[in-house]
């Protein structure tokens, strides 16, 4: 860069990395993170400002995801695969993990115990609900500052505007001139529409990307020792209270906050913890969801194209799998059992 009267001016071509990841979810940092690991030097470009990673609370729910009526024991089992990388990943990029378990307070406890055991997990009745440990969590704003910085990654703040291709390499076009190269492109991009010059495949998979608008809140309050949860909401220790949430609103895109819904939620958790809170300004982000709700990772169908989208809930979850699976495909190593799963071309 240089500058004409103190006006920064970016030269047409700013670098040529490895690997250019476009977004900064967590998806898109995981991807990047275990790419730099791989002594690859990544460079992910993302607008910056909040996105539906950093409006989230952290959560490694595998065990409360599987009581959902439409889980399968194949399905719990791919979280709960899912859900042990994490250590693993943690320790490797200085991300603090919370391996405290959850507390549900819902209908039927015995049922929901029995269905917890028989889809593999740990869960035992309480006075007031059922309690298993198989539910983790992670702090959000430390984990994405953490992987944003990891060794061989950098990241530009700048919007994308087109993509194109050669023989050789992809051509990374941003909204502010500058231009990228790189032999191989992730798009991270969440639940943004298809970027201009997409192929047709790639294209195709991320217009099946549906939104869904969630919201939280932060509070300041006395934590309780572990994430609790019902069925209309949830209470996630932080290291300056909790948050509570949340909404999943089908089909829209919108983050302007939902004021009463924010206070309903809130006045309805700390009266559940039985504690005061003075609470913050909500947070927004819109998730992405393939139609059958895992993600979309791996080859896109198009030589180094791949995508890292489409978690649903389950972004914090499924982010070192994503991350496996994509940095295989890109490095051409033999599939793992469950990138097959996570196929981005699977509903063509």
């Amino acid at each position: 860069m240089h500058s004409v009267r103190g006006r920064p001016i970016w030269s047409p071509v700013t670098s040529s990395p490895d690997v250019i990841v476009i977004g900064a979810g967590v998806l898109g940092l995981c991807s990047a993170a275990e790419l730099g690991a791989r002594g690859h030097a990544v460079t992910v470009v993302d607008p910056g400002g909040p996105n539906a990673s950093s409006a989230a609370a952290g959560m490694i729910a595998p065990a409360l995801e599987s009581l959902s009526d439409d889980s399968t024991p194949e399905r719990a089992a791919l979280l709960r695969r899912a859900r042990d990388r994490w250590p693993g990943f943690a320790e490797a990029f200085g991300l603090a993990l919370h391996r405290d378990g959850v507390d549900w307070r819902g209908p039927d406890i015995p049922a929901s115990v029995t269905r917890l055991v028989a889809m593999g997990f740990a869960a035992s009745p309480t006075p007031t609900g059922l309690t298993s440990p198989d539910d983790w969590r992670v702090d959000v704003a430390g984990a994405l500052k953490a992987l944003a910085r990891a060794p061989g990654v950098t990241v530009i703040r700048s919007s994308v505007a087109r993509l194109s291709a050669d023989a050789r390499r992809w051509r990374v076009e941003a909204e502010d001139g500058r231009t990228w190269f790189a032999p191989t492109v992730v798009l991270a991009t969440g639940v943004a529409a298809p970027l201009p010059g997409l192929p047709r495949r790639a294209a195709a998979a991320v217009a099946l990307v549906e939104p869904f608008r969630g919201q939280l809140t932060p509070v300041a309050a006395p934590a309780p020792p572990q994430t609790l949860r019902t069925p209309e909401l949830y209470i996630v220790p932080t290291t300056s209270g909790v948050v509570i949430g949340a909404t999943m609103e089908r089909g829209r895109r919108d983050i302007e906050p939902d004021l009463a819904e924010s206070a309903s939620r809130v006045a309805a958790g700390l009266a559940l913890l039985g504690v005061e809170g003075e609470a913050g300004p909500p947070r927004v982000g819109v998730r992405g969801a393939s139609p059958d709700g895992l993600p979309l990772a791996g080859p896109a169908g198009e030589p180094g194209l791949h995508l890292a989208l489409a978690p649903f809930r389950n972004g914090w979850l499924m982010g070192p799998l994503v991350a496996q699976v994509v940095a295989d495909g890109i490095e051409g190593r033999a599939s793992m059992a469950d990138a097959a799963a996570l196929d981005p071309l699977r509903f063509a």
